[in-house]
């Protein structure tokens, strides 16, 4: 599969294999969906152990990378159904980069794009994708981190606090 490069501006700069680009660190356009449910509580999965890269570590709803040539939110809410076996509308965030390498000669470098959504529903994971998930408050999942930060993923240690950030200046607060 190949997945879009971009500047720091998110303008797109070529394609590549997404092995190549993880390979060689190049920034690419990326997105990340975080799902609540009514009560406020926060959907995590724990990622499928034999994942290319942060297997058996929890992140949040999904992420993923649109494809050249499709709408990054159109994406989401299809990748949302493929690894959650659900859909709800999304709405656009924020979006933030990072670089995160890993320990198996990856790295991550991505523009990533940031979605929210709610949903109360049945949940069916796609087990390639997920081996568990689970709801939990914003308190639990920041008190998680601290005590046991090695049990996320890298992008999610630094999408949650910017997560955090925008839900209170939504609530007003």
């Amino acid at each position: 599969m190949d997945v879009i490069l971009v500047d720091e501006q998110d303008v797109q700069t070529g394609t590549m294999e997404k092995m190549e680009v993880h390979q060689k660190a190049l920034l690419h356009r990326a997105f990340s969906v975080f799902i609540f449910n009514e009560k406020g509580e926060m959907l995590l999965h724990r990622r499928a152990d034999r994942k290319y890269h942060s297997g058996g570590l929890w992140t949040n709803a999904c992420c993923s990378h649109p494809k050249p040539g499709e709408e990054t939110l159109v994406a989401a809410e299809a990748r949302l159904q493929e690894e959650m076996g659900f859909h709800v509308p999304l709405k656009k965030a924020f979006d933030f980069v990072y670089k995160a390498p890993f320990d198996n000669g990856l790295t991550e470098h991505e523009f990533d794009h940031v979605f929210i959504g709610t949903y109360d529903g049945e949940i069916s994971p796609n087990m390639e994708e997920v081996s568990d998930y689970c709801f939990k408050s914003t308190e639990e999942i920041n008190s998680s981190i601290n005590s046991h930060p090695q049990k996320y993923t890298e992008w999610f240690k630094i999408a949650f606090p910017k997560m955090e950030a925008y839900l209170q200046k939504q609530s007003g607060n």
